[in-house]
């Protein structure tokens, strides 16, 4: 069974242009995400796929693989499916480029469950956030999930309405980190967009839509997907302040 990550960038973002290449303590954004895959136990390979040659000279250059696709790609999900059709494996990690805070033991946790069922086709990871200031954000997607943990729903939307003014309830975020087994993410990309995707603006959507499960997996660790220079800066005070604790104790 052979695994591999891929993390699509680009550098177009209306929000953040260049963030994929934004600076973090000397290092670019996607460098984060790529060393940090790289420590997965279930992951063999990490590739990042892209349309500019900025990107991929850059990666090339911290030593990483990079690979060139079209730029007429609607999705991180289409450009990673034309990245591995030519690529050996069984399943497929698209890890998100503006993710430097992802944890290697999170993207081992997101794979095992299509090592464990083998008709589940994809997963994704989620976390308990009690803060009903935060979950207002748009920027923070939500999902709600059935007894078994597959999810019902996804929304930029605060879902379930109801929590809050439940003081003792908590919302899941969505945290994006997406694992397909390659057959189906090669069948997903073929798929019509869904309206409930162009609605919201999720591409994971289509995966309901058209009648598929998507498992969802809990982990206790969150993460700051970086949409914009605030995020940023947490993220770099974040490290910092990691750095003077590691520090601290060698």
């Amino acid at each position: 069974m052979k695994i591999i990550g891929v993390i699509p960038a680009r550098l177009g973002s209306t929000r953040f242009p260049q963030k994929v290449l934004a600076d973090i303590l000397g290092k670019p954004m996607l460098w984060w995400v790529w060393s940090r895959a790289r420590k997965a136990k279930l992951i063999s390979d990490v590739y990042i796929a892209t349309d500019d040659k900025l990107i991929f000279d850059t990666v090339e250059g911290f030593g990483g693989k990079a690979i060139m696709t079209s730029k007429k790609h609607k999705s991180g999900t289409d450009r990673i499916a034309e990245a591995v059709k030519k690529i050996k494996a069984d399943i497929v990690v698209n890890i998100q480029g503006d993710e430097p805070l992802i944890r290697p033991d999170m993207l081992d946790m997101a794979v095992e469950p299509l090592l464990k069922e083998h008709k589940l086709v994809m997963s994704t990871l989620v976390c308990k956030v009690r803060n009903n200031k935060k979950v207002n954000n748009p920027n923070m997607v939500k999902v709600t999930v059935d007894k078994n943990g597959y999810a019902l729903y996804f929304s930029r939307a605060v879902i379930p309405s109801q929590a809050r003014s439940e003081s003792n309830r908590y919302f899941f975020k969505h945290i994006g980190v997406y694992v397909y087994r390659k057959e189906f993410l090669l069948k997903y990309v073929r798929l019509k967009q869904s309206s409930l995707e162009k609605i919201e603006k999720l591409e994971q959507l289509r995966v309901l839509e058209n009648g598929y499960n998507i498992k969802t997996v809990i982990t206790k660790a969150d993460t700051i997907p970086v949409d914009t220079q605030g995020d940023l800066k947490k993220v770099i005070r974040m490290l910092k302040r990691k750095d003077r604790v590691s520090r601290a104790h060698k």
